[in-house]
């Protein structure tokens, strides 16, 4: 089974990512890594250097690249990548789309922690933060929505998200 985990930077996708793999005995990929690994530069030289547009492509390629090459993982995704190239529809035909819904104020606090790693957000403070999660999620809820499985990050345990997964 190939399982692709969706939804907003710091949803949680790499942590119920792993959780997943671990679990049904799987691998685990992480986009963003699998990206910096192939490109040889971390995710915000990426963007500094080649552009959003640039970090686009090769996300797409990667994601691609990851389907076609395994029978069965668990993949994090970025936030943005069901929203490019037509990418969800490539995942919900690839396997099952999970997207990892989760509260406004927690991203903003888990991404206050976090920006220096994160090159859409590192130079924004806590309100411009708390508004742009606003309107991304906005614009990107169209994609979200469209995943196989929809879960509210919390409450959720490992249990019920493989259930949800396996009666997709």
């Amino acid at each position: 089974m190939k399982i692709f985990l969706i939804g907003f930077m710091g949803a949680g996708k790499t942590y119920w990512g792993k959780a997943l793999s671990e679990k049904l005995k799987v691998p685990f990929f992480d986009l963003d890594e699998q990206i910096a690994n192939n490109a040889g530069q971390t995710i915000p030289e990426i963007f500094a250097t080649k552009g959003e547009e640039q970090f686009r492509l090769l996300e797409t390629d990667t994601l691609h690249l990851i389907a076609e090459c395994h029978d069965q993982f668990v993949l994090s995704c970025g936030g943005g990548t069901p929203c490019y190239f037509n990418n969800i529809d490539y995942m919900n035909q690839s396997g099952v789309t999970v997207w990892i819904n989760t509260a406004h104020l927690v991203l903003l606090e888990r991404l206050m922690n976090e920006k220096e790693s994160r090159p859409l957000v590192k130079d924004l403070n806590e309100e411009e933060l708390s508004s742009f999660i606003l309107k991304k999620m906005a614009d990107r809820k169209i994609y979200y929505e469209q995943a196989k499985v929809a879960v509210n990050e919390s409450p959720m345990n490992i249990e019920s998200l493989i259930q949800k997964i396996f009666h997709a």
